[in-house]
């Protein structure tokens, strides 16, 4: 049996969904691709960090943070190392790094997938930084040095997005794409479309997990303009970062709007849209009046949806019904195979 070691960063809900399903699906993993996965490192930004080139116990890590104890505590693999530093002694094949994003540059998520490369690790990744930020020359590194760079779950959970294209629609230009694809400001609106004020609606939405203590990244449009950077660097091979993005967000909506648009026959949804303009690829995220009869206005709460345009193809859409953070999880699993797979 052949062993792949993981170097982790993040420990966070998906970090820890992706553990368990590695723990409910090691047999089926050595089943399909004949690899023994081991995580070796985990690094987090608050728990503190762990250590064991034999493989960490991923039990007994799971239990400790669902304590809601620090890894520390778990004396025997705790190690006071920075993030870089263990990624360095980690003896791992593979940086999956989960790390929180950084919607200013990135940072410090591309500094930590560039130590891997120099590693000759492989890297996954489900933060969407990295992509929205400096896509083709990490992709261009990863090239040169024959190393794999993953990325499906950075936009829409574990919807094959970036493998469909890629795998299923050989010879395919992507021209555009359109997609609703920030699950906070879906339910804030589907909430003031019932009546409440937007305060109540973020609230609720906090309340029910969807949005930070601070939901600017959400409400201000700016995790919706980093994932249509994303879309648009991979699928359209621009070079867009998340401040070229074209964008405005729902803080400013009122309840009045939200009835105009109803009495006309129509929703608004905050759209992410990635086109070509006088021969250059631009991107905009902004609330739009849809359609009833429109599929986009059917999408609820968490959902997500993405209709990419291509040449040959025509318009092709992809809906995710309200995910949880398994889907997320889910991700970076298909990824890992993928991955190993192909090594």
């Amino acid at each position: 049996m052949k062993i792949i070691n993981i170097c982790l960063i993040g420990f966070g809900n998906a970090s820890k969904a992706f553990c368990k399903m590695l723990l409910e699906k090691n047999t089926d993993l050595q089943t399909i691709v004949g690899y023994e996965v081991k995580i070796t490192a985990i690094a987090t930004r608050s728990k503190g960090s762990l250590l064991n080139l034999n493989g960490i116990d991923l039990q007994a890590a799971l239990e400790c943070v669902s304590k809601n104890e620090t890894l520390s505590g778990y004396s025997e693999d705790a190690v006071d190392l920075d993030t870089k530093a263990l990624i360095k002694v980690s003896k791992a094949d593979v940086l999956i790094e989960l790390s929180a994003l950084s919607i200013q540059d990135g940072q410090p998520a591309m500094s930590y997938i560039e130590t891997a490369f120099d590693l000759k690790m492989h890297v996954i990744t489900g933060n969407k930084g990295p992509i929205a930020w400096d896509f083709h020359r990490l992709k261009n590194i990863a090239t040169e040095n024959g190393l794999e760079f993953l990325y499906e779950t950075t936009v829409m959970d574990g919807a094959p997005i970036f493998n469909m294209v890629k795998y299923t629609l050989p010879g395919c230009k992507v021209v555009s794409f359109k997609g609703i694809l920030n699950s906070t400001t879906n339910f804030i609106i589907e909430e003031m479309e019932k009546g409440n004020t937007y305060e109540s609606a973020v609230k609720e939405a906090q309340l029910r997990g969807f949005a930070e203590a601070d939901p600017s990244l959400d409400v201000d449009g700016w995790d919706a303009a980093a994932k249509t950077a994303a879309l648009a660097n991979v699928l359209m091979d621009a070079s867009l970062t998340p401040v070229e993005i074209a964008r405005q967000g729902v803080g400013q909506m009122t309840i009045e709007e939200i009835e105009d648009a109803r009495k006309v026959g129509k929703k608004i949804k905050l759209l992410c849209e990635g086109f070509v303009e006088n021969g250059v690829v631009r991107g905009r995220v902004t609330p739009t009046l849809i359609p009833m009869t429109d599929l986009f206005a059917t999408i609820d709460a968490t959902s997500s949806v993405l209709a990419i345009t291509t040449d040959l193809m025509g318009e092709v859409i992809m809906v995710e019904k309200n995910p949880e953070i398994e889907q997320t999880a889910y991700g970076i699993y298909s990824d890992l195979l993928t991955l190993l797979k192909s090594v």
